[in-house]
């Protein structure tokens, strides 16, 4: 999908510099996916203290 953004030149040059990617797609689709990541992981730690796990894993592991 083309699209036209407004990017300042010195986050993308720095982007660009920090990443080593040549191109500023290459930047821009590095520096979103790794802004799902971050966002995902951050959800999944968000969970933290409320999820229980039992010592049944074991048993369910090997029940196949």
């Amino acid at each position: 999908m083309k699209t036209t953004l407004n990017i300042p030149d010195a986050i993308i040059k720095e982007a660009m510099s920090l990443s080593k990617h040549r191109t500023k797609t290459e930047t821009v689709i590095i520096a979103l996916r790794e802004y799902i990541r971050l966002k995902k992981v951050e959800k999944i730690l968000g969970h933290e203290g409320k999820l229980e796990f039992s010592d049944t894993w074991e048993k369910s592991r090997h029940a196949r």
